[in-house]
């Protein structure tokens, strides 16, 4: 089993119905390859992405994330989506964990190991994203931060359902500062973090994909797809262009 090229489009709080129109008449042109290129729109998107890549004969080129989930099935949750919901709009990849929303939503790795327990549940595949602030790298606690967002999910789902988990690696330092890892220290990380959860599958380390993202653009995609352990991107600013996002996911294609 091959690990799966990804390259994502995490829009975050941004766009409209005009990005979702040039954005898939943009990757119109691309065509199945060896990468599966995700684009994650808000809530009030999804429905219209979905239209626009049915109506371009896309489904075989642009899946359709979410930026998150509900951890619970359903009930009273006011504001919230379940994953069921997801799964009834043809979504098949969810980002769970991101650092906006562990820092502002204050979401604790056990809340995000119960979303991931409940994409799987649902059919879908999570987007798991772990990463350490300035601070923490400067004070070495890179490795120590990792393991204590990896392990409540694999406490609570199981390491034989690890292989449907991405796993993206994300700097919180890197997010937005105009100042990405460098390929060197990103594939360092993708190595730690293949060999931590080697250490309790083999099979499921070899095959999990592992994302960068923070800062990835057209200036360094390249540099950085061509790492081993670096198995795509989730693009966050560089993924409101369709253009840029077109050079970005071409980059990942013969991975």
């Amino acid at each position: 089993m091959s690990r799966r090229v990804i390259v994502a489009a995490n829009w975050k709080m941004n766009g409209d119905s005009a990005l979702v129109d040039s954005m898939v008449s943009g990757l119109a042109g691309m065509e199945s390859s060896n990468v599966e290129v995700i684009i994650c729109p808000c809530f009030p998107y999804l429905s219209a992405l979905e239209q626009k890549i049915q109506t371009a004969n896309l489904n075989e080129v642009i899946y359709i994330g979410s930026q998150t989930v509900s951890r619970f099935p359903g009930g009273a949750h006011t504001g919230e989506v379940s994953a069921s919901m997801l799964k009834d709009l043809g979504i098949k990849y969810v980002i769970v964990g991101h650092s906006e929303r562990r820092s502002l939503y204050n979401e604790t790795s056990e809340q995000v190991a119960n979303k991931v327990n409940a994409v799987l549940d649902a059919g879908l595949s999570p987007i798991l994203c772990i990463g350490e602030t300035g601070e923490e790298r400067e004070n070495g606690k890179t490795e120590s931060v990792l393991l204590s967002q990896i392990q409540p999910v694999i406490d609570e789902v199981g390491i034989e359902n690890f292989s449907d988990v991405v796993i993206s690696y994300e700097p919180v330092w890197a997010i937005g500062t105009g100042n990405p890892a460098s390929s060197a220290m990103a594939q360092e990380t993708h190595y730690f973090i293949r060999q931590l959860i080697a250490k309790q599958s083999e099979q499921v380390a070899a095959n999990i994909s592992l994302l960068y993202g923070g800062g990835v653009n057209e200036a360094n995609c390249e540099e950085l797809f061509a790492q081993p352990d670096i198995d795509g991107g989730l693009v966050g600013g560089a993924s409101l262009k369709a253009e840029q996002f077109k050079f970005i996911c071409s980059a990942a294609i013969g991975k």
